[in-house]
């Protein structure tokens, strides 16, 4: 595993590579492992050296929530661990099916609802990061950005949150956030075969802002660049694992968030933090 981290907000210092709980429920949808391989996972994840996990209290299905795997498996948690969570337009994981008109997770009442509810559920007294996720309510942006993030910013004053992100967002939308809040982290779609992000990725970098792309492998639609099996076949590595490789070297602020139920995947995800790209494999990869 890379040792190189990132400070988060620039105090917490996180390994670049994590692990992102939500295939752990099987939300919104999918398999998800038994529940002994779940706590597995996480605790070898930490074995390993992760220290930055990503989850939300609606990350949940059928009686499974990824907060309550993380506290049974970690609390009392290590002193490094770093817990990034996410609240939004949805209230329950359920509300993922609802129409626009029932997704109201982004008023002042439900966003406190969704944090307190991150903190119940992981038994926590401070939310080390909370994303606010925009565009759950149809297009890319929110009706109204300052009243969500001005709610987060009453809560980081009351001790609740130490530091805020935003996710699923448009460059102009960080710009605005960023006059309105200070903003530790940006979560976006982006991987080595969809780079609409790239400007982004280097204004968030320039800006000390850390760039966590949701579906680093693809998701449910895994990656199809050109080269990538030669380049896998040349370091002797599975393409998802260089698909993770490519985004490490993209950039240094590119923060790695892989989800799995498997521990055999677990290891080879955290493994690909080692792997060295070459200025050849870079160039054949685009």
């Amino acid at each position: 595993m890379t040792t190189e981290q990132w400070k988060l907000g620039g105090d917490l210092a996180v390994a670049r590579v994590g692990y992102g709980t939500m295939k752990l429920t099987g939300w919104p949808r999918g398999d998800r492992p038994d529940r002994e391989t779940a706590l597995g996972v996480l605790r070898r994840a930490v074995e390993l050296g992760v220290n930055h996990l990503d989850t939300s209290y609606y990350y949940a299905r059928d009686g499974v929530s990824a907060n309550e795997l993380i506290r049974e498996a970690l609390h009392p948690y290590p002193d490094d661990l770093v817990i990034v969570t996410k609240v939004g337009a949805l209230v329950e994981g359920s509300d993922i099916d609802s129409p626009a008109t029932g997704k109201t997770g982004l008023t002042a009442d439900n966003l406190r609802r969704g944090v307190e509810a991150n903190l119940r559920s992981l038994g926590l007294d401070r939310l080390d990061v909370v994303n606010l996720r925009l565009g759950d309510v149809g297009g890319t942006g929110a009706p109204d950005l300052a009243g969500p993030l001005e709610t987060l910013l009453a809560l980081r004053d009351e001790g609740l949150i130490r530091h805020l992100g935003i996710s699923n967002v448009t460059a102009d939308v960080v710009a605005e956030a960023r006059g309105i809040a200070p903003i530790s982290c940006v979560q976006n779609l982006y991987n080595v075969s969809r780079r609409d992000d790239d400007a982004l990725v280097d204004a968030c970098a320039e800006a000390g802002i850390a760039y966590v792309p949701f579906f680093p492998v693809g998701g449910f639609q895994p990656v199809t660049a050109a080269h990538l099996d030669s380049v896998a076949a040349r370091h002797g590595a599975t393409v998802p694992q260089v698909a993770l490789a490519w985004l490490l070297a993209r950039s240094p602020n590119i923060l790695l968030i892989p989800g799995t139920g498997s521990l055999a995947h677990l290891e080879e995800n955290i493994a690909a933090g080692s792997i060295e790209l070459t200025a050849e494999d870079l160039a054949e990869l685009g």
